[in-house]
């Protein structure tokens, strides 16, 4: 009839693009529902895979104080290995809630976390984290009590302070670009440093080769864990190192900090011939490199975190053996 129009047949929903991370486009819509976390999801955000640079520096620490006593102090060095352990774990801990609090999570591409995910209650992620670092607390007392070097517990807050601040606080130094210098003076300096003369109150000179390098191998992982996230962390605010220095520069610092430590343990070679062993670190380390070159997807980066890390842990053996042997 004349004066009707046709209606037009209604569209249906748009369909809507999941932002941030994509791994959560199959979990309930209900923005109110999340899964809730299972031990492996607990297990998952201790992140594993960068446990082994805790490891790294107290190899070769413990392998430096024999040059100096040749007698092992056994456990002196698991008390160091406990605290370099649960310091890492109460990190990583510690980036989950802060990094999900503050909304930074919502843009990751990589595994989804514990708070960023709704998975866990932000509080419960916050105590499990100061709870790993009580426990490390405890256990560097404990080394302090029993070597009497009481100036060790300075030490100690320095480090507990640092690792909450690296994601925490309002101005978190993880978020300005100095996220690697902090993780090479504590996670190599300090950590290494700090096993030589726990156990025998001295530092010869190797143990501050193999000091350097733990700490280039574990600003190697967190580069590649930081190339992974460049846009991600771009869209959150988060001016990383990657960030700045954009992906050509970091695939360059990348290769830089996982191929010194191999002319260090050259170098030490001279003198300790075992530590030519330490090159078949290469066969996880080159991988790495390859992948972090060629990757497509940035989930393959990964992969070349896992295996830079295995490789810091075979370098540390390694060398440990060179300095016993």
């Amino acid at each position: 009839m004349a004066g009707k129009t046709k209606k037009r047949p209604r569209s249906g929903p748009q369909r809507q693009h999941p932002r941030g991370n994509p791994q959560r486009a199959h979990e309930p819509r209900d923005p109110r529902v999340h899964p809730k976390a299972t031990a492996g999801d607990w297990i998952g955000a201790a992140r594993l895979r960068t446990l082994p640079l805790a490891i790294t520096p107290v190899l070769i620490g413990t392998g430096a104080a024999r040059l100096v006593d040749n007698q092992f102090h056994w456990l002196l060095a698991l008390g160091c290995l406990a605290v370099a352990v649960l310091l890492q774990i109460g990190v990583n801990y510690a980036n989950d809630y802060s990094d999900g609090v503050r909304g930074t999570d919502d843009f990751r591409v990589g595994p989804a976390r514990l708070t960023g995910a709704g998975r866990a209650k932000p509080r419960t992620v916050l105590i499990v984290s100061l709870g790993f670092l009580a426990l490390a607390a405890v256990a560097g007392l404990a080394l302090t009590i029993r070597t009497q070097q009481w100036w060790l517990i300075a030490v100690g807050a320095v480090c507990i302070v640092a690792a909450w601040f690296y994601t925490g606080g309002k101005r978190p130094y993880g978020y300005n670009a100095l996220g690697e210098l902090f993780v090479f003076v504590f996670f190599g300096l300090v950590a290494t440093i700090g096993t030589v003369w726990i156990q025998v109150q001295s530092v010869p000179q190797e143990a501050w080769f193999g000091a350097v390098a733990a700490g280039l191998f574990a600003c190697a992982v967190l580069l590649a864990n930081n190339l992974r996230d460049i846009e991600p962390d771009r869209a959150a605010g988060k001016r990383t190192l990657s960030v700045l220095i954009g992906k050509r520069a970091t695939q360059v610092v990348f290769t830089v900090f996982v191929l010194v430590p191999f002319l260090i343990s050259s170098y030490l070679a001279l003198f300790y011939p075992i530590a030519w062993l330490a090159l078949m670190a290469l066969l996880l380390a080159l991988p790495a490199v390859l992948i972090v070159w060629t990757f497509g997807k940035p989930r393959e980066l990964v992969v070349a975190l896992s295996l830079t890390s295995v490789a810091s842990v075979a370098y540390g053996a390694l060398l440990f053996w060179a300095f016993t042997g």
